[in-house]
């Protein structure tokens, strides 16, 4: 028998990836195991074990749905974040006749990446809403990008991945209501940490993905809103009230389903403690590492999320290359920019949009904090950070 388990870090390691990827909660494996052992009908089936399947899916789907105030019918489970993106934009343009794309160069590139194809396959036109210093967008330039001559969808993220600066999810949807324009958000960094009602935000498609909120990897969800017209991105059934064709991962939807009913439940309790983690680590840099800045408005609590911060520290442009490296080796796990791109060679394209040349030259680190973070193990951390930085100082 294979061990899977025989290369995973040791108990000294401290884990601040938490924007990349949360630890599944007990409650949530316990389920999914129940579900795995116990229900393994095919949905589809017309048998007592394929009903069984399909009653599970559709409770877990009602429940979902009832933590944003929208109809059952409004939520689609897919593989994730990416492909609940892909499928918004893709369609949009293809099924929709959407002309006319507004996004931002701070967007995930699940967005960038899809817009920019489509730019190329169907000639559409891509407007840019400008980024300010602090890392949030230009609210009045959004304004100025509307065109009511062209069929328009406007994509910006809820919560930014690299430096956590929150959209005003509301003044957005307004906006593009107003402007007879349809709003998709990823809100993959923010679902499971902050509250979304869907029946007052004005927004056409959401975006989230269950294991940035302790749940599995491989399973998420897009809304989308009723009559919106949205066709499939995979041919192949009529899954998923024929929007997402392939037999449905039943136990990675009850994880899902239970690791948000936990985010949600627990909210309050757990966001102050996470709140205090980042309060704390931030307030320890400054007394420890002179020099340190903390990119766009990251450690502005009103204007950034709860759960990470983005640090740029006074390490000269020849020794930044290994700095993540030699963390990596003292036991921290934190990604330079976002997780997706940190094996890249490439900078950070956040980053790139807000800082300096002088600072983009030294390294900027995103630690992200959970629940099952500790004080204990941020001071660790802060003494690891100022050895390393000391150490290289010139």
């Amino acid at each position: 028998m294979v061990n899977f388990v025989s290369n995973i870090p040791d108990m000294d390691s401290i884990y601040l990836d938490n924007a990349a990827t949360t630890q599944v909660r007990d409650e949530v494996i316990n389920a999914m195991s129940s579900v795995l052992k116990s229900n393994y009908g095919n949905a589809s089936s017309t048998h007592g074990f394929g009903r069984s399947s399909k009653s599970i899916i559709e409770s877990c789907r009602k429940r979902i749905a009832s933590h944003f105030n929208v109809s059952a019918s409004e939520i689609i489970f897919t593989s994730g974040g990416t492909e609940a993106d892909n499928l918004v934009l893709k369609s949009a343009v293809k099924d929709l006749k959407v002309t006319h794309i507004i996004t931002s160069k701070l967007e995930h590139h699940a967005v960038l990446h899809t817009v920019e194809q489509l730019e190329t396959d169907y000639k559409i036109k891509v407007s840019y809403v400008s980024v300010l210093s602090d890392g949030s967008l230009d609210y009045n330039h959004l304004e100025t990008l509307f065109d009511t001559k062209e069929k328009t969808l406007v994509s910006l993220m809820h919560v930014n991945n690299e430096i956590g600066t929150i959209l005003n999810l509301q003044k957005v949807a307004n906006l593009c209501k107003s402007s007879g324009a349809l709003f998709h958000s990823d809100s993959v960094q923010s679902v499971g940490h902050y509250q979304l009602d869907l029946s007052t935000i004005p927004i056409d498609f959401l975006a989230a993905s269950a294991h940035k909120f302790h749940g599995p990897k491989g399973i998420g969800f897009v809304f989308i809103r009723k009559n919106s017209g949205l066709k499939p991105l995979i041919h192949g059934g009529m899954q998923e009230r024929g929007v997402r064709a392939g037999t449905e991962s039943i136990h990675d939807i009850v994880g899902l389903d239970t690791a948000l009913a936990l985010s949600y439940q627990n909210l309050e309790a757990e966001m102050t403690q996470v709140k205090a983690l980042k309060a704390y680590f931030i307030e320890q840099l400054k007394i420890n590492i002179e020099g340190v800045k903390f990119n766009g408005s990251c450690s502005d609590f009103d204007m950034s999320t709860y759960t990470l911060v983005n640090v740029c520290l006074p390490v000269s442009e020849d020794n930044a290359p290994m700095f993540l490296f030699q963390l990596d080796m003292k036991g921290v796990a934190c990604s330079k920019g976002s997780a997706c791109q940190s094996g890249s060679a490439k900078g950070s394209h956040v980053l790139t949009q807000i800082l300096s040349d002088d600072d983009l030259k030294k390294p900027s680190l995103r630690f992200s904090f959970s629940i099952y973070n500790t004080k204990e193990e941020i001071d660790n951390v802060v003494e690891i950070l100022t050895e390393l930085v000391n150490s290289i100082s010139p």
